[in-house]
């Protein structure tokens, strides 16, 4: 049986999220930033994305938003602890940093809001769910 599902609107805000911070992550990298030097960061977002878009279960909104969610509090607490971010953001010299610093950001705010959407979609669900079992429920 050759079934497929279209993907909720918060499932592909989180998806596009991850996979455009990613490329955000890639094109720093390629452009010389020094903030990330491995290229582990893109490796599992772009993992987070293909579990997300591929795995319909309750679990994936949660991976949905913590991945990119203690990626932006990390990015958050080096921005703090080192100006390298901003520099990178505010310096207009070198145009891949800056457009894959954006990119990154905007990436991780989608993937946010997106895993944060599919949690709230789950427990309307599965509120809507168990009035209907109350409803149908036989009367004792």
């Amino acid at each position: 049986m050759n079934r497929t599902r279209a993907l909720s609107n918060e499932r592909t805000l989180a998806v596009v999220g991850l996979v455009l911070t990613a490329i955000g992550m890639l094109l720093e990298i390629g452009s010389g930033s020094q903030l990330y030097p491995t290229l582990t960061g893109p490796i599992v977002l772009l993992a987070t994305a293909a579990v997300v878009a591929l795995r319909h279960a309750r679990w994936t909104g949660y991976v949905g938003l913590l991945v990119p969610l203690v990626l932006g509090i990390g990015l958050v607490v080096s921005t703090v602890m080192s100006p390298t971010f901003l520099e990178q953001i505010t310096d207009l010299g070198n145009g891949g940093i800056v457009a894959g610093s954006i990119a990154h950001v905007i990436g991780l705010a989608g993937a946010v809001a997106g895993g944060f959407g599919m949690i709230l979609a789950n427990h309307r669900a599965a509120d809507v769910s168990r009035e209907e079992h109350e409803v149908n429920a036989p009367a004792t």
